[in-house]
């Protein structure tokens, strides 16, 4: 979509009817601009993959430090 909108910015559309004809806000396609603008299709796709990953390992740590804390306040007998 990114490409398709530099596609038609070129053509000289302004912003406003590039990203209504996408269906995507302004502040969408500025951030995605910024965010996406010089990568290639498989370097986003694995930026993309990397985020999910990242998140999913956020979660895991967060678990994994109340399971902790939750069995040493137990060993120390407050519960």
């Amino acid at each position: 979509m990114l490409r398709q909108a530099e596609v038609e910015l070129a053509q000289g559309r302004m912003v406003s009817e590039v990203c209504h004809g996408l269906g995507v806000s302004g502040a969408s396609f500025y951030r995605w601009r910024t965010e996406y603008g010089g990568l290639k299709v498989d370097q986003a796709r694995r930026m993309k993959d990397l985020e999910r990953e990242n998140a999913r390992l956020k979660r895991a740590v967060a678990e994994l430090t109340l399971d902790k804390q939750i069995l040493k306040e137990a060993a120390a007998g407050k519960y």
